[in-house]
């Protein structure tokens, strides 16, 4: 987020940043890497786990309805935003 001022320019949507060790501030975040971790416990080596894998990780969780989208999937939710 480097160039967080000319984003905010550009779309007009304010840019907030997290305090450092402060997780309550990034629920969604902190929510997802739960998720994650019943794929690729804490002590996985990323650098071993393919791309394949990955991506089959990350096709799971966006098809995954969230409450916080009122039980849409975030793929559901994108393709709305980009109609």
């Amino acid at each position: 987020m480097a160039r967080h001022k000319s984003f905010t320019v550009a779309t007009d949507l304010q840019v907030y940043f997290c305090d450092p060790h402060s997780p309550w501030q990034r629920g969604s975040n902190e929510n997802t890497n739960g998720l994650l971790r019943q794929y690729f416990p804490r002590t996985t080596n990323l650098s071993l786990v393919s791309r394949d894998q990955l991506d089959a990780v990350a096709l799971k969780l966006n098809q995954r309805p969230r409450k916080t989208l009122d039980f849409e999937t975030p793929a559901d939710r994108l393709q709305k935003v980009l109609r």
